[in-house]
């Protein structure tokens, strides 16, 4: 066995000794409004950082008290019931951590993705390997980006709608169902004739009503979108395949499927033609990887969703979305470049052109910047 490989064997029996759970709070650049709330002001986001004997690596809790849960909730989850797994365990005890963690706790999905994204940090800067790598390798090199449109100062977006399209930007998704459906025709209309070389996609994020969701939505499908996202509550599947047989659009399942069995009844019913799979709903990269292999199975595709992340969690996504073939909708990792004042990363996170470039160095691929989680960071537990 040569030197190289007595260090990766080494790296990967390294024990964890440490483990640092700070919260931030991140400003953002304006409001943004979606179905089922409104964000603004600042966002509070859960770091969680592990520590070896010369190696750290980091993980990030992105949650939202209308959709998955609270940063209150995520740090504790991470702090009192989770940290018993962490300390004194070895890299390479990664999966049975991930089960212990269902077991010892319910729920908090954005916590148990930011403990495993940190751990698979670990594990490749120990093995000297990406995640994408450690997942198996990549089928993309690059993933196309889409940035929403959520603001409810539209000449705000459409300036914001500029800048994207001169970055290379080619894929929009407008928020509906929040100031009407006259608002959300004209913003429509409007963007449809500025940016002709666009895309345009649609997320109601559960704003209307059953009703309203029929009287609506094939009006919105007549300007042949992209695809529509969730225009009824997580819980109305029914409605969904309703509105599915009523357009032309293919129809996303969002916040009705947040794990693997939610996505076999949703294949079986057939509420949708694609899955927006996200990290922080799911519980980390390995339950979204089971989302996507049963969405493939049932000939469903998968788009790369996200919550308020900086981009150290994109990161996360972006590797996974690398690897899953039927995930091959493009991705919304915009937050880090197009939404937060300020990122996390010691380098920007890599867009370019309208689509992002897949990290090829050891672990996530950018390292956080310390002096930026301290400077934005409003309570810690070590």
């Amino acid at each position: 066995m040569d030197g190289a490989a007595k260090n990766v064997v080494h790296g990967l029996g390294d024990t964890i000794e440490g483990m640092v759970v700070t919260t931030v709070a991140l400003p953002v650049t304006s409001t943004r409004n979606h179905g089922i709330g409104a964000v603004g002001g600042d966002i509070h986001n859960v770091l969680v950082k592990l520590e070896t004997d010369g190696l750290t690596a980091w993980g990030e809790a992105s949650p939202w008290a209308a959709f998955t849960g609270t940063a209150e909730a995520a740090a504790g989850a991470l702090d009192v019931h989770l940290r018993p797994l962490i300390v004194g365990r070895r890299i390479s005890e990664t999966a049975q951590i991930m089960v212990e963690a269902d077991a010892v706790l319910v729920g908090h999905p954005e916590a148990k993705a930011a403990l495993e994204m940190a751990l698979y940090d670990l594990i490749g800067k120990a093995a000297n390997l990406s995640v994408s790598e450690l997942l198996g390798g990549r089928v993309r090199d690059e993933l196309p980006l889409s940035v929403s449109i959520a603001n409810p100062d539209f000449d705000a977006d459409l300036e914001l709608a500029e800048r994207i399209v001169d970055d290379g930007v080619r894929l929009f998704k407008i928020k509906t169902g929040v100031a009407g459906h006259t608002f959300d025709l004209m913003r429509l209309e409007t963007l449809k004739k500025r940016f002709p070389e666009v895309e345009i996609r649609i997320d109601y994020n559960q704003g209307l009503t059953p009703i309203e969701a029929m009287k609506f939505v094939p009006d919105i499908d007549t300007f042949e979108p992209g695809f529509i996202e969730q225009p009824v509550r997580a819980q109305n599947w029914e409605a969904m395949k309703n509105i599915r047989a009523a357009i032309r659009a293919p129809l996303v399942a969002d916040e009705s499927i947040f794990t693997p069995a939610d996505a076999l009844r949703a294949a079986k019913e057939g509420i949708a033609d694609a899955f927006s799979i996200k990290i922080m709903k799911s519980g980390g990269i390995r339950k979204c990887q089971e989302i996507a292999s049963i969405a493939a199975a049932a000939g469903i595709a998968g788009y790369g969703g996200d919550m308020f992340e900086t981009g150290l969690a994109h990161l996360a996504g972006v590797h996974l979305v690398a690897t899953a073939p039927n995930i091959s909708l493009g991705c919304e990792f915009y937050q880090a470049t197009y939404y937060l004042e300020t990122d996390l990363l010691e380098t920007p996170f890599p867009v370019s052109n309208g689509k992002i470039t897949v990290p090829v160095t050891p672990g996530l691929g950018i390292n956080i910047d310390e002096d930026k989680v301290r400077h934005f960071a409003i309570d810690q537990q070590n």
